[in-house]
């Protein structure tokens, strides 16, 4: 296929600004400046009339969407990591390609899943909760006990890129023990230097104050986490996710919260976002944040940057940097 002398790109959503003006110096560019997640129809127009999408999470690629006739669009740059929102068999049937843009969100996202364990450790979602309704009475020596963090058991489920960045926070920044499962194992020497065990899942579960999940949307990991996982974990134990909502089967974390099988829960993500489980929002000892993994100035614009780069190279007729299809 010849790629035009300037393409035309659909920007499916808002980007930061500097992100913006990189597209539109290289690319005709089609911006989202209202912001509003496209529909079907409106997916199906930008692929019938657009060389490439940059698109989010947010936009549902389908076979019905990707079946669109006309087809122009040779492209999709996904602005995020996750591609579960891509049927990737239909673009491959239609020869569209596919990128991500792993690695630079990383340390956010680590950072972020650190927080959760703090705050549903500590209780501090609780805590905030009661100032702000004017239910804080005053200082008192059992008010809201929480449990330390510190030298605590880590299991991480997933030890990717992630993965990996939340095991070296914890480690070095909080002295936990770290266990983890994960089909392929750290090199020795990075082992070595985490203290990190590699074990079956089950006992991720079994011997862990905090269980962090980091793996990808599949159907092999689709309620990964359930009741016979939870019903494993210590009664103070602590669910953290910030990889995708259906990794866990939300009813029965629901039910293992308010059973009080488990102490709490920090989220990220929901399986069906935005929506959330009213069970979940029922629930004092969740903390639930809007997928705010990346949610940083510096990540959004590298996310962009980096989708730009694949932008690029396909008009440029080069290898993909962050092919996925």
């Amino acid at each position: 296929m010849t790629v035009p002398e300037r393409p035309v790109v659909t920007v499916t959503r808002r980007l930061p600004a500097p992100v913006e003006s990189a597209l539109a110096e290289r690319f005709d560019v089609r911006l989202n400046r209202q912001d509003t997640p496209l529909e079907a129809a409106g997916l199906q127009e930008a692929l019938a009339t657009s060389d490439a999408l940059l698109c989010t999470v947010s936009d549902r690629l389908g076979a019905e969407v990707l079946g669109v006739e006309p087809l122009r669009a040779r492209l999709l740059a996904n602005f995020g990591v996750g591609f579960e929102h891509i049927n990737l068999d239909a673009a491959r049937a239609r020869g569209i390609a596919v990128t991500n843009t792993p690695g630079v969100l990383t340390e956010d996202t680590a950072d972020l899943a650190v927080a959760l364990m703090l705050m549903a450790m500590r209780r501090l979602g609780e805590g905030e909760r009661d100032l702000r309704a004017g239910r804080w009475a005053g200082w008192h020596p059992m008010h809201h006990l929480g449990r330390r963090l510190s030298g605590r058991t880590l299991g991480i489920v997933g030890m990717g890129r992630i993965g990996r960045a939340v095991a070296r926070r914890a480690v070095h920044g909080f002295g936990m023990r770290l266990l983890y499962a994960s089909r392929t194992e750290l090199p020795a020497g990075e082992a070595a230097a985490l203290d990190a065990v590699h074990v079956e899942l089950d006992r991720v579960f079994a011997e862990s104050d905090v269980v962090s999940l980091h793996v990808p949307s599949s159907g092999e990991t689709r309620h990964l986490v359930n009741a016979r996982q939870l019903d494993l974990m210590p009664p103070h134990g602590i669910l953290v996710n910030t990889s995708r909502g259906d990794v866990v089967d939300e009813g029965a974390l629901v039910d293992a919260l308010a059973r009080g099988v488990i102490a709490g829960a920090g989220l990220d993500v929901y399986a069906e976002e935005p929506r959330v489980n009213p069970g979940l929002l029922a629930l004092p000892n969740v903390v639930l944040l809007p997928h705010l993994g990346s949610a940083t100035v510096e990540s959004r614009i590298a996310m962009g940057m980096r989708a730009l780069e694949n932008l690029v190279a396909w008009s440029e007729g080069r290898e993909l940097p962050d092919r996925v299809v």
